[in-house]
């Protein structure tokens, strides 16, 4: 009888530790580490608020990959990450797969971002407008002399960070471009690339992610502008307003090729992940999206004290 209870009360010891091993090795809002990915083209933004986010709590770990979109979305259906920072929601298919394999599949709307078009300093046609863009991604615009009001001539190559990428696939679905074999397009294997490329090819247009060049305090930043101009872009060459993909256009809707960042979670619990997001929709991660040139959807609240004598 007594061997009975001893090996029960070992028993229920062992459980009680394992159970102690697994909370200390779950995460939550403020400790831990989890896995997540995010496309290139928000690499300056997604690092600064994982940074931030470690900087306020030191026991908390993101192993962030940046990769192309559909790899990261990819890597979420997997398992291989928690979260994915990208530009589009899960499709029907993607959403039901995720609810079956974690229960859970949420989706927020975290920024607005714009696709800006780059060209070379020396460059004087900085205008354009959505109608001569889509002409060039079905191959009927080949030339800058035929640009309205265009200064040069040559051939127009157009310079993408990843065949994959959200900002090749942005104009692919807006322009329903099913073949590109009629458009001179490379890739440069990163949006930093695409800007050195951009200042080394006059005739080249480049397309980024606008937070890589818009922290105007940033170093990095200051010196990947160098060299470059960002396009000004209007809907048709009918209208004088021609629009820039930096936050005053956003957040009013006149930039045409705006686009939304999504995040979107399989975690279950009330983890790291959630504490990020937390953060990002109701703390100090709203200000730093804007320093970072894109637009909060849940705007960061200042409190303003007046006092009167």
């Amino acid at each position: 009888m007594r061997k009975a209870v001893l090996q029960m009360v070992l028993a229920g010891c062992c459980l009680w530790m394992g159970s102690c091993r697994s909370g200390e090795e779950a995460d939550n809002p403020t400790r831990g580490t989890v896995k997540i990915a995010a496309d290139e083209a928000f690499q300056p933004v997604i690092h600064a608020l994982t940074q931030a986010y470690e900087a306020l709590y030191p026991r908390a770990h993101f192993e962030v990959s940046y990769r192309p979109e559909q790899e990261a979305i990819l890597a979420l259906l997997q398992d291989s990450v928690r979260m994915v920072f990208v530009t589009r929601p899960l499709s029907e298919n993607e959403h039901a797969m995720l609810l079956q394999q974690a229960s859970t599949a949420k989706t927020h709307k975290i920024a607005v971002d714009g696709v800006a078009l780059i060209v070379g300093k020396e460059n004087a046609d900085t205008l354009i407008t959505v109608t001569e863009v889509e002409a060039i991604f079905k191959g009927e615009i080949t030339d800058w002399s035929q640009l309205a009001g265009s200064k040069r001539s040559g051939v127009i190559d157009l310079i993408f960070d990843d065949a994959n990428s959200s900002n090749l696939l942005y104009f692919k679905n807006r322009f329903q471009i099913g073949d590109f074999s009629r458009v001179r397009i490379s890739v440069a294997g990163s949006n930093e690339k695409v800007i050195r490329e951009v200042q080394n090819r006059p005739g080249s247009i480049g397309f980024i992610g606008m937070n890589w060049i818009s922290d105007a305090k940033e170093t990095g930043s200051i010196e990947r502008s160098g060299g470059i101009q960002v396009m000004r872009v209007a809907e048709n060459a009918d209208t004088s307003a021609y629009y820039l993909p930096f936050q005053e256009d956003l957040s009013n809707g006149k930039y045409p090729f705006a686009r939304l960042l999504y995040a979107i979670s399989r975690e279950a619990h009330a983890g790291l992940a959630g504490g990020l997001l937390t953060y990002i929709a109701r703390d100090v991660g709203g200000l730093l999206i804007m320093k970072m040139g894109l637009v909060p959807t849940v705007p960061y609240n200042r409190d303003v004290i007046l006092k009167t004598e």
